[in-house]
């Protein structure tokens, strides 16, 4: 169903942040062989042995030991506290910075432990008990590495060794900046879209490039392309706005009501409209979840087609002749019916060149358009033509 409501968004804190992903334990990983071999040259063993006791020089070269047990760690719920940042303050203060996926997976874990039913409601003067993050932050290999690395720089080194640590950290920051300048696949469509969704408020900046892994993710699992479902938003929510609703359909991809529906294959039959207090990055999980239900993957690689009336009625992809009438009633956006007249009846072709036409002018693109819907044309007619056969065949 196309987004029909104009609605206005205020600036209200996230659940999710994004934090960013050059920590210093992820440096440490990329170079620790760098500074290694910069330390063993600048100071020999024998020069530097007697500097460290021995319980420092075990933590260095030591593992963990398995099945240590982590210390208690509770923090205590002040007024504005939300857990997911909470979590981030624990993992920040272990040397480990989480992006959003991992603050989820994180956050999750700490509701367990302390049985926490939802993780959108806690309240002042809660204690949340934070050992179990802890301990499986202590036993990442980002949270070892940051360990040591505190636990070495706290040592007092001669000239050298110093010289060597600040190889050691140059060497990190330029491997670090290199990996943050690795191409990305272009998804152009996508991109502008969430830029665009950035603009208007839909998405918070620093959860831009979470929502767009998360998008890539899914299209990996569930065999579609990015931009085709950058297309479905434009069209179902104004590009992912997470609080787009028509009263009966809610959120980015509109989980509307009903027993077999959208809200409650995401688990929100009873109260569908508390979809729209979640941000776009955590609706994204209903709509995997969703997708999973609908047997999107099954589908083979999914064309925008597919990809939509998956979203809109999953019976209907059983009619897979592209001018066929689509047994879909006339309550859907006009964009989409033959000739924009919702009279007339809604096809795969028809469908096709309504999202393309909808999405280029909300991005701007009509210029760029002609050229595909003449593709689809071409296509359609070729598929829909009974071929020839070779004169010299048909003749036997």
């Amino acid at each position: 169903m196309g987004f029909e409501d104009t609605l206005g968004v205020s600036a209200r804190p996230s659940v999710w942040q994004t934090e960013g992903q050059n920590s210093p334990a992820a440096q440490v990983n990329v170079a620790s062989s760098a500074f290694g071999q910069a330390f063993s040259q600048a100071w020999p063993v024998a020069a530097r042995t007697p500097k460290l006791g021995q319980a420092e020089l075990s933590a260095l070269t030591e593992p963990a030991q398995a099945g240590a047990p982590a210390p208690d760690v509770t923090r205590t719920v002040a007024s504005g506290d939300t857990l997911s940042a909470l979590v981030k303050a624990e993992a920040l203060a272990q040397g480990v910075q989480l992006s959003g996926p991992q603050v989820m997976r994180m956050l999750q874990r700490v509701a367990s432990d302390n049985k926490i039913a939802n993780v959108n409601r806690i309240f002042p003067g809660q204690q949340i008990n934070m050992r179990g993050l802890v301990a499986e932050l202590n036993a990442s290999p980002k949270g070892q590495a940051a360990s040591a690395v505190a636990l070495a720089t706290t040592v007092t080194t001669t000239a050298p060794a110093a010289t060597a640590l600040q190889s050691f950290q140059s060497s990190a920051a330029e491997t670090t900046t290199v990996a943050s300048k690795s191409i990305q696949p272009r998804h152009d469509v996508l991109d502008k879209t969430l830029a665009r969704a950035v603009a208007k408020g839909f998405i918070p900046a620093n959860e831009k490039n979470d929502v767009r892994d998360k998008i890539l993710e899914l299209a990996k699992t569930h065999h579609f392309n990015p931009d085709d479902f950058a297309r479905m938003t434009l069209m179902e929510s104004d590009g992912m706005n997470p609080r787009a609703s028509n009263a009966r359909c809610h959120g980015i991809i509109q989980f509307c009501d009903g027993s077999d529906r959208g809200a409650a294959s995401a688990g929100f039959a009873a109260n569908p409209k508390a979809i729209l207090g979640l941000s776009v990055y955590q609706q994204l999980h209903l709509v995997d979840k969703y997708f999973g239900d609908v047997g999107l993957k099954n589908k083979g690689p999914a064309g925008l087609d597919d990809l939509y009336l998956s979203v809109l009625m999953p019976s209907a992809r059983s009619e897979v002749r592209t001018d066929a009438p689509l047994s879909i009633g006339n309550n859907q956006a006009k964009a989409l019916y033959e000739g924009r007249d919702t009279s007339a009846p809604m096809t795969r072709q028809s469908i096709l060149q309504g999202l393309l036409k909808n999405a280029a002018d909300r991005l701007g693109q009509t210029s760029v358009l002609s050229g595909r819907l003449q593709a689809i044309r071409t296509a359609a007619y070729e598929e829909n033509t009974p071929q020839l056969q070779p004169v010299a065949t048909r003749l036997r």
